[in-house]
Parts: structure tokens; sequence; C-alpha cells
């Protein structure tokens, strides 16, 4: 018996069955519905903030806050810049950001590489206290915190300040980071201890940048809770001069009330370094979030 092909011509494929067409994947569309919904409800403050910030204020009171204006009035960010001093205010709050933030993140980072990774008893316990420390409310401690800036004489001042956020600030970093130095494999220290690395360079060249998305991720979150931080410093801070970004607003919000564009446009221009700085680091804050689950 012989078997016999049969020649297709160059060129031609095999007829192909029916395809099939793939199920729809509900879960991924509910996915992209429930991220619109959310992208919706999160930048719609902002249209309306951003719309009435351009407005004059006779399209203030007679046009729907979703609509256009009829005379885009951009003078309103001039005016409500030098109204609401936003250039010595802005820099107060930026002053003590840049200072808290890494001071703080430093501070925290390096006590945390202690109890995660050097051996000591009570250890736990240690981690423990900080963790209750940080969930003591802020609004108990501002009685005690003025008697104590008053009789330092830090009252009024923004190293008055600085140092009651890093006392708040503190104990949360170094809960969240000690459950990351927690999970950094023993042997990879303890291999860096035999090549003659000491405790500070293990740190400083091995643990911290490996810390890097979780770092990245506090920073964002430390960022955003000192620039918006009002309990403390309107208990503190008394003077215009060392006013900070939000007693700035509220003070704003005050006198000129009934101002609404230029309001809205020292409110809008008074969020955008809180943007600026998620910006810049939101591509570690998702690896991040999840780099600090806890190890034993």
């Amino acid at each position: 018996m012989t078997a016999t092909t049969v020649a297709r011509p160059t060129g031609t494929r095999a007829p192909e069955g029916p395809r099939r067409r793939r199920p729809t994947d509900w879960t991924g569309v509910g996915l992209w519905v429930s991220l619109v919904i959310t992208c919706l409800i999160w930048a719609i403050p902002f249209i309306f903030m951003f719309l009435t910030a351009v407005k004059t204020q006779a399209d203030v009171s007679t046009r729907p806050v979703w609509a256009l204006p009829e005379l885009w009035a951009w003078g309103n960010f001039a005016e409500g810049a030098a109204t609401g001093d936003l250039w010595n205010t802005g820099l107060n709050s930026l002053l003590v950001s840049v200072i808290k933030v890494p001071l703080g993140l430093l501070l925290a980072a390096a006590a945390a590489y202690v109890l995660g990774t050097i051996r000591f008893r009570r250890h736990k316990l240690v981690v423990a206290i900080f963790a209750v420390g940080s969930m003591v409310p802020i609004q108990i401690a501002l009685g005690p915190l003025f008697n104590t800036m008053l009789s330092l004489g830090l009252l009024d001042s923004l190293p008055g300040l600085i140092l009651p956020y890093l006392a708040f600030g503190i104990p949360y970093q170094i809960f969240m980071l000690y459950g990351f130095f927690r999970a950094i494999p023993d042997e990879m220290i303890e291999s860096a201890r035999v090549d003659g690395a000491s405790t500070l360079r293990i740190f400083w060249q091995i643990c911290l940048p490996m810390a890097k998305p979780a770092l990245a991720a506090l920073f964002i979150l430390d960022f955003v809770a000192t620039w918006n931080e009002y309990a403390i410093a309107v208990t503190l801070l008394q003077s215009q001069a060392n006013y900070t970004i939000p007693l700035a607003v509220q003070n704003f919000s005050t006198q000129f009330s009934t101002d609404y564009g230029q309001l809205n446009a020292f409110i809008f221009m008074s969020a955008i370094p809180v943007l600026i700085v998620y910006l810049m680091f939101q591509r570690y804050f998702v690896q991040g979030a999840f780099a600090g689950s806890v190890k034993g």
C-alpha cells in the first residue's frame, strides 16, 4: 500500500474551523468599572474646585458649579496667593516637611533595623510599645504638649512644631518598617559580617537600599500627613508669620469666605506640592505598601 499526499498550492493555508469566542471576563470588566468610578469620585472635587477658581464672583453666584465660566478669571490665582500669603505659609510647610519627613524616616529606619535584625531580649515588647505609641490620639496630648513647648521656649516656632511631628510620627514608621527588616534573610546579614562589614555599613549599604519601596511609600504618606496637619499646628503656632498651609486656609476662609474664586484658587495651589510628591514616588507606593508583612 502506498500513501498519497495531496499537494497544497504554495502560500495557501489550511481551512480553519470556526473560531471560539473568548468568554467575557466579567471580573476584569467589573474592576475597570470600579477603577473609573473611583477616579471620577477622586477627580470631580478637584475639577469643581478648579472651575470655581477661574470664575468671577458673578459667575460663581449665577452659574452652576460644573459649568464653564463665561470669563476666565485667571487673576484669582495671583490675588489668592497674595491675600492668603501663600509664599510664606507654603515655605513654612515645605521647610517643616523637608526637615521632618526625611529625618523621621531615617530615625525610624535605624530603630526598625535594630529591632528587626539584632536579637536581644524583650525586643518584641519594645515593638509592642512602639505599636501602642502609634495608636495614641493626638488630641489627648495637645494640652500637655502646649505646656511642654511653652516651658522649653519653643512655642510659636517651626522647631517647636517639628519636634512633636517627629515624636508622633516615628512610632508608626518603626512599626511598619520592623516587618520589612525582619523579613531580610539572616544569612545575607551574616555573610556581610563575615566579609568584614560593620553594623552601620550593613544598614546603610545593604538593608536601607533594599527598603527603598517601603521608605518611598512611607515618605508619601508622611509628607501628606505633615503638609495637611492641623491640630498640633493650631495649638502651637500663634503668629501669622509662622502659619502653615492648613492654618492659612482656615484664616483665608474666615476673613474672605465670600470670595469663593480666590479661596478655591488658594486651596488648589496649596495641593500642588502634595500631588508632585505623589507623582514622583507613586511607582514605589504599591510595592512598598505590601513590604511590611511581619515575619515570625
